[in-house]
Order: C-alpha cells, then sequence, then structure tokens
C-alpha cells in the first residue's frame, strides 16, 4: 500500500510540475535568426554584395535600391515568419521581362548566401532561408 502512495505521489508531482511548465510556441526562423536587425543586415549585405558583381548589377541597374531595401526586408521578414507585411510587387511582376538565365539566378543565391554568412547566419539557418524562398524560383526564371 505504501509504494502505491508513494508512485501515485511521485506521478502527481510530475502531472504539475508539467502542468506548470510554461508552454513555449516554437520559435520562427525570423526569431532565431536575430529578427529584424538580422533580416536587414542579410539584405544591406545583399545589396552590397550585386553592387560588386557586374554579371548581376546589370538587373538592378535601374532600381531603386532604397525601395527595394524596403521589400527586400519585409520579403525576407513575411517568408522566415516574422511580424511583417509584403507591400511589394509579385515576384513574378518584379522579375517580368529580365529573362533571367539558370547561371544569374544561381549566382544570385550565391550572392545571397554570402550576405547571410556575413550576417552571422549558420550552414543550417542560411538552408532554411534558402528553403523558404526556394518555391518562387519559378516566378523569376526567364520571365
Amino acid at each position: 500500500m505504501v509504494n502505491l502512495v508513494k508512485a501515485s505521489f511521485i506521478a502527481l508531482s510530475v502531472f504539475l510540475v508539467a502542468c506548470a511548465a510554461p508552454n513555449k510556441a516554437p520559435q520562427s526562423l525570423y526569431d532565431e535568426i536575430g529578427g529584424k536587425p538580422t533580416v536587414e543586415a542579410i539584405t544591406d549585405n545583399f545589396i552590397d554584395e550585386i553592387s560588386f558583381n557586374k554579371d548581376i548589377y546589370r538587373y538592378f541597374e535601374k532600381t531603386n535600391i532604397t525601395r527595394f531595401r524596403e521589400k527586400f526586408i519585409e520579403h525576407l521578414c513575411v517568408n522566415t515568419g516574422g511580424p511583417c507585411t509584403y507591400t511589394g510587387d509579385t515576384m513574378l511582376k518584379v522579375h517580368q521581362g529580365q529573362k533571367i538565365n539558370e547561371t544569374d539566378f544561381n549566382l544570385t543565391v550565391d550572392l545571397l548566401v554570402s550576405a547571410m554568412k556575413r550576417a552571422g547566419l549558420t550552414y543550417p539557418q542560411q538552408n532554411r532561408v534558402l528553403k523558404v524562398l526556394a518555391p518562387m524560383r519559378g516566378e523569376m526564371l526567364y520571365k
């Protein structure tokens, strides 16, 4: 009988501790990478990477960089689960008429990876960001 009471007491104690533990929602990728300051750093690094690459810069020559920065920050924020709203054009509309080929697309991804690395993202974090952006690839190539 003593063992049954002891077992019941232990089970009740474990249950109460479990109930008292705060329920933490899973952290978003946005929060994991450092939120707004990191998204801004990635964006600024990306713009810097683009400006030094003649093959990719030609796609941005006539771009309003201030607007691009603002919309890219929104875009990264939304797609990594941050508390933002994207107010820019669709990826299809933004890339329409540019006829971006596979080589230039891949080079741009490399520039983004470099920008993320410079912002302090780990390789797994970089891959998770790329994973959420990858479905948009078809809206950018050969349009």
